[in-house]
């Protein structure tokens, strides 16, 4: 259980201001006549006393109120650039931003939560008690803007007006993690008092990069105070770490969903996106969930109507509907792989003028023209990236080869530059979601697309995620779990999570037509894994508009289906129909047989997996445990009379 606004709030403990009128003395000192003016039309005490008290702890030379106008916005890019955190591009409004070397992702071992004595933190996550992180707080931040620009924006976590939307305030000394708020969130500096009296409640963040340099490294924290709703970024500039809008306040948002509000919304991890039913004349929108890195914005893009592309908050409508909005303005995509083959209408943003895109961590050639690791474009010889100086054929101290961009370079845009943004992407009512998806990195077990049976067997589709680790965290390594591909972001107990998804897609007040389906997909199996000897993935990027039209036709009726012990499976002459149909694509039997026969030891082995992993957990839902175990009878029943290797014939026999 979150405990809210128990203990002390360490930003007032630390700045002392405690009134309105305190924190007005505070501006009227520390700001010009100008941003004086904008701070004084918030009215929101709780939220003037959390800017005051970040100013006077961390001591700003100067303090920049952004209203979100397009002067301001300018103003922000160019001070960016003036200050180095970006650089231009040959390509108009194209910037390049470098993070340090050993920060090209999420600081997982420094990140904690800030928890009271008696308070419960997930497994999966660190904890630090209120009073150690109050020393460091004070110790690190104090001081840590001087000589810098604070800069202050308000916020909206999705489109005003909306049910599932957040407002937030975003304080940082960066221009770079201020530039680029500007391109993935709303700016709400006019609506912000009436977003918080709408809502209850706002989101505060706190950031500075600080020196910016490689030895202030193992010091950089990420603090998430849930008791307060405030986070605490120092000394690191990965926007992951310092963007706290984002996956920040991303967890309280899933506190809120868990503790405040349990099965009537959610907090995901998901895309969300509109795929179109025969000849067009429908539109069924999906969310879906997957690691970073595992192929979340290729799905978002495999529909014709985009929504969002990394997060997702859900709630259940009074006319029974299951509602998804995008908390998100923009993209902050991992750019690894994406080329004209599978993500064409992104990379016209990426290659065509009229986008403003900002790049990190790729290579940039003479030119001032980026360049990344499976573009489909021939590489350039040299450049500067990353790591410093480029050539073709570098190795590292350990003779390593040193890749052309890192594994999680990024871009930056907003949402609607996409030629496939629906028009629907600012309409707060949301998008009437029916099918939410599961995925991961899954090389060997599971097939490219299963459908859950029942609400439960899909929570538990969601609950079993196991993926390949993806350079989106330093340090990671190897295969491991990632429930609901949230598990990073979910600050309780995973079986309180649980609990609060089984809620909700049982939720007596979801109208049973409207139920969405929950399937499974997985476009990582290789030749190897099914008796090649490739390492290549069995079938293409482009094949999950495939395993989407399917789960899109299901969900009407328009398709059978196959029943196993782990849900349903789709049909040959329907996914041969579809594949020509949807991507004009020739599918074989042969192929079929590969992706859909169930690997029975595989399958076994990840369930056996899941049941000693959450056994370890407290109080998890004994639905969980039957359904694995029911899945696991069924699957050694195939066994016993077909074998280790069980096909979709033999299914239907």
């Amino acid at each position: 259980m979150v405990q809210n606004k128990v203990g002390y709030d360490i930003i007032q403990k630390i700045g002392g201001v405690s009134t309105a009128e305190e924190a007005l003395g505070i501006f009227e000192k520390q700001m010009d006549a100008v941003n004086l003016a904008r701070i004084q039309k918030i009215k929101n005490a709780d939220a003037l006393l959390k800017i005051a008290n970040a100013i006077v702890m961390c001591r700003p030379d100067d303090i920049f109120v952004n209203t979100g106008s397009d002067e301001d916005v300018q103003r922000v890019r160019q001070m960016s650039l003036e200050k180095g955190e970006e650089a231009a591009l040959a390509m108009e409004d194209h910037t390049i931003h470098y993070d340090l070397a050993a920060e090209q992702g999420r600081i997982i071992d420094r990140t904690f939560y800030i928890a009271n004595p008696d308070e419960e933190i997930s497994s999966l996550a660190n904890r630090m008690d209120r009073d150690d992180a109050f020393k460091e707080v004070q110790d690190v931040m104090g001081g840590i803007m001087k000589g810098k620009t604070m800069i202050i924006g308000f916020y909206n976590r999705g489109p005003v007006g909306s049910k599932g939307s957040n407002p937030a305030i975003e304080v940082t000394s960066s221009l770079y993690v201020s530039h680029s708020a500007e391109l993935l969130y709303r700016n709400v500096f006019d609506h912000f008092d009436a977003e918080v009296e709408r809502q209850g409640h706002f989101y505060a963040n706190i950031h500075s990069e600080g020196l910016n340099r490689a030895e202030d490294l193992p010091n950089a924290r990420v603090f998430m105070d849930r008791s307060f709703q405030t986070t605490y970024s120092m000394n690191c500039t990965y926007a992951g770490n310092t963007l706290l809008l984002k996956k920040g306040n991303h967890r309280f948002s899933v506190d809120k969903a868990v503790y405040t509000n349990r099965g009537n919304e959610l907090a995901e991890h998901m895309f969300i996106t509109g795929i179109d039913g025969p000849d067009k004349k429908r539109v069924t929108w999906f969310a879906g969930a997957a690691p970073s890195g595992c192929g979340k914005t290729t799905t978002a893009m495999a529909g014709a109507h985009f929504l969002g592309d990394d997060l997702a908050q859900m709630w259940i409508e009074d006319d029974g509907s299951v509602r998804s909005i995008n908390p998100e303005a923009g993209i902050f995509g991992i750019v690894e792989d994406v080329n004209r083959e599978g993500d064409p209408l992104l990379m016209d943003c990426l290659r065509k003028p009229g986008t403003e895109v900002i790049w990190s961590n790729v290579l940039i050639d003479d030119d001032k023209v980026p360049h990344w690791v499976g573009n489909g474009e021939t590489p350039p010889k040299k450049g500067f990236n990353f790591q410093g100086p480029w050539e073709e054929g570098m190795v590292d101290e350990n003779g390593k080869p040193v890749p052309m961009s890192h594994p999680n370079s990024r871009c930056t845009l907003k949402a609607t530059a996409l030629a496939n943004c629906s028009e629907r992407f600012e309409d707060p009512a949301g998008a009437v979601t029916s099918v939410v998806t599961y995925s991961g990195r899954d090389s060997d077990t599971m097939p490219p697309v299963w459908l859950a049976v029942t609400p439960d067997h899909g929570v538990v589709i969601g609950a079993s995620i196991v993926s390949a680790a993806t350079a989106t965290e330093v340090g990671a390594t190897g295969v491991k779990r990632a429930p609901w591909a949230n598990a990073p972001f979910i600050p309780g107990a995973l079986a309180d999570y649980m609990d609060a998804q089984f809620k909700f897609f049982n939720s007596k007040k979801i109208d049973d037509k409207k139920r969405p389906l929950l399937a499974g997909l997985n476009y990582f199996l290789t030749h190897e894994a099914r008796g090649g000897e490739s390492k290549k993935l069995l079938g293409e990027k482009r094949d999950v508009k495939v395993w989407l039209g399917w789960l899109e036709r299901r969900f009407h009726g328009d398709v059978d289906a196959i029943m196993t012990p782990v849900g349903f499976l789709p049909k040959y002459e329907d996914l041969k129909k579809l594949f020509k149909d949807i991507i004009n694509k020739e599918y074989s039997e042969d192929l079929y047989v590969k992706q859909f026969s169930l690997y029975i030891d595989n399958i076994v082995a990840r369930i056996d997996l899941q049941k000693e992993a959450y056994g370890k957990e407290s109080n998890v839902p004994v639905r969980l445990f039957e359904i694995l175990d029911e899945q696991r009878q069924g699957l050694m029943a195939l066994r016993e009379k077909f074998g280790a290797i069980v096909t979709p014939a033999q299914l239907m026999a």
